[in-house]
């Protein structure tokens, strides 16, 4: 798979100079004491998986006015005391699946949240909330929902679902509500940059080939979708170009992540023909807080898949300071995480 955008050197120096709105701040504001004005209560039901090491609850969380948004969390099955926890956002199309799937960060220590996206559930896993928007005339996809205002449009619904998500997450009696990590892959990641510019207080952020940064952008240069929803959309609607730019820049990751404090780790494909990479290093240089960075030269949208797994764990641990394993007897053929 070919170079399709910047060379890393090009990407590293990118500032791209990016149209945000002035009531940005505002907009959000007002949209999240919406939803928490609508009430509600979350709540987990314990499920049987089958499994013995961890133990899994459905999640009802309400979200954007109030609207049930599913979930699961998953817990270590011995662990005593209030944990370190990762809430990890989905996927483009992706629905929170099934219960016994996503264990990995339960198995490491912690307490796991997986938000379903409301709306999607139809490409690698099953969802379970409903996008209830009644909205016409749009590109198959969710780019385009609601595109004509930012009040319509789908990520403001989506955001605010990951926002009470956290808190949800924070409230837990199993949850040290100063050790929560926000994390996810493409959509997921531009999900977790988005929260962690409007959430005070997480302890990390670790978005993966993010999705949603630099949206623009994008919509220009991407080969493959949903960034092309964009594209397919202005090609009807030939007069409407910057009434949907102005729309999208409310739910730009790369313009939230501005106000983002925590510790980040990101990484970015520089084969990636969904999310190109010189719109991933948007979100990263302007990335409000402290920063860390995985590029995989040779990948595409796939990233850093298990190997960076590997990375995130060994970063959330030294971030929460949890205790780590002994030293093995016998020498592991592990490479060094410091060199991915």
């Amino acid at each position: 798979m070919p170079l399709t955008d910047l060379t890393l050197a090009q990407c590293l120096a990118l500032r791209p100079d990016l149209d945000e709105p002035a009531d940005l701040d505002a907009f959000w504001e007002q949209t999240l004491h919406g939803a928490r004005d609508a009430g509600g209560a979350p709540g987990f039901t314990p499920v049987d998986t089958g499994l013995t090491e961890v133990t899994t609850y459905d999640v009802t969380v309400p979200g954007f006015a109030g609207e049930p948004v599913r979930g699961w969390l998953h817990l270590p099955a011995r662990a005593s005391g209030p944990l370190g926890c990762v809430v990890e956002f989905l996927g483009y199309g992706r629905g929170r699946g099934l219960p016994h799937e996503q264990v990995l960060w339960a198995n490491a220590g912690y307490a796991h949240f997986v938000m379903d996206t409301r709306g999607q559930g139809w490409s690698t896993a099953g969802g379970d909330t409903p996008d209830t928007a009644a909205l016409n005339g749009t590109v198959p996809g969710f780019l385009t929902r609601g595109v004509e205002s930012p009040h319509d449009h789908y990520y403001r619904r989506v955001f605010t679902d990951a926002v009470c998500f956290v808190e949800a997450a924070r409230a837990h009696p199993a949850v040290d509500p100063g050790k929560v990590v926000v994390t996810g892959i493409s959509q997921g990641g531009g999900i977790a940059l988005a929260v962690a510019g409007l959430v005070p207080g997480l302890a990390g952020v670790m978005p993966d080939v993010p999705f949603l940064c630099d949206i623009r952008r994008g919509a220009t240069i991407a080969a493959r979708p949903p960034y092309t929803e964009i594209a397919e959309y202005l090609r009807l609607h030939r007069d409407r170009t910057e009434t949907v730019f102005a729309t999208l820049s409310y739910v730009d990751a790369a313009l939230l992540a501005a106000r983002a404090t925590a510790p980040s780790l990101f990484s970015i494909a520089m084969m990636d023909d969904i999310c190109p990479p010189s719109t991933s290093f948007a979100a990263y240089h302007r990335y409000g807080g402290p920063k860390d960075l995985r590029v995989y030269e040779f990948n595409g949208h796939e990233g850093g898949g298990g190997h960076h797994r590997r990375e995130q764990l060994a970063w959330v641990r030294e971030l929460l300071t949890a205790p780590r394993p002994e030293a093995p007897t016998v020498p592991t053929a592990l490479h060094d995480p410091q060199l991915a």
